[in-house]
């Protein structure tokens, strides 16, 4: 079943009076969303107590979880030590998504720094190899390790390095930010077509199946030649992508990803215009036929 959420609260939920996540899993259900990613980018600070209570409510409300690792993950450093550090970061993740019941974890490859990209992405590639070996043996090895486009040009995560990540095993599944995409080709997504390529380039790459149950990240995006610059809000007039535009290839294709929107302030808003936009797809998609 493809699924709808945000990424953390919004500002209509603090709004709303409520001050604890745990709230926040009846408050998307009653809007009619079922799925809600745990941003952890700033590092791993969540409380047992606290996950194990998130938990209770979302298992209650019909809410999947997922979790974003931190954001200074860098699989692509060559010090021994810092290889320590990214170990450090997953284990905490993964202990953190166990406790709350998530399934998936996102994290970002990488950064070249003053490595040539290709050099540094061969090293992102194997340390991430190595450690979904390390997962595994810790006990970590049914979660799912969701690598992510990202947003600037400069970092590792264009389309093609991630599927060459999510190729090196069958339990990976990738995070494409659409977002993300579209900004690091400077405008990218801008037509029904451009984002049928996306989705063709995965289904070669890692096959139908995995892309069909791929982890999705979509907000609108300001860029600059750099890329990514600031998350805006679907309301935000002049940026992009346009989920219209994706909705009735995941309809078509019969895809069913969890889609989490990153929207500035009003993610969960956003999420459920998406659900919406996809559910106005599905029915003129039958109406077709």
């Amino acid at each position: 079943m493809i699924k709808f959420g945000p990424s953390g609260n919004s500002e209509a939920f603090y709004e709303a009076g409520y001050k604890h996540t745990y709230q926040a899993m009846a408050w998307l259900s009653d809007m009619g969303l079922n799925a809600y990613e745990y941003s952890c980018g700033r590092g791993v600070r969540i409380k047992e107590e606290t996950a194990v209570q998130i938990r209770a409510e979302a298992e209650r409300c019909g809410i999947t979880l997922s979790l974003h690792a931190p954001y200074f993950i860098n699989l692509a450093n060559e010090a021994e030590d810092k290889f320590e550090k990214n170990v450090e970061y997953f284990t905490e993740s993964a202990k953190a998504a166990q406790a709350l019941g998530a399934r998936r974890i996102v994290f970002p490859p990488g950064s070249p720094a003053k490595q040539e990209r290709g050099a540094a992405f061969a090293r992102c590639r194997e340390n991430f190899a190595r450690m979904l070996r390390l997962m595994d043996e810790l006990g970590y090895g049914e979660l799912t390790y969701c690598p992510e486009t990202m947003g600037k040009i400069n970092q590792l995560g264009d389309l093609a390095e991630v599927i060459e990540l999510v190729r090196l095993d069958d339990r990976v599944l990738p995070t494409i930010d659409f977002g993300h995409l579209h900004t690091r080709g400077l405008g990218a997504l801008n037509t029904a077509e451009d984002f049928d390529a996306v989705i063709r380039a995965l289904e070669d790459g890692i096959g139908v199946e995995r892309t069909r149950r791929m982890h999705v990240h979509f907000s609108k995006i300001e860029y600059t030649q750099m890329g990514e610059k600031r998350h805006r809000t679907f309301d935000d007039e002049g940026f992009g992508p346009d989920f219209s535009l994706l909705a009735p290839i995941l309809v078509r294709k019969n895809m069913e990803p969890t889609i989490i929107c990153e929207s500035k302030g009003t993610m969960a808003k956003d999420a459920l215009t998406m659900k919406q936009l996809y559910e106005q797809a599905k029915q003129h998609e039958s109406e077709e036929e």
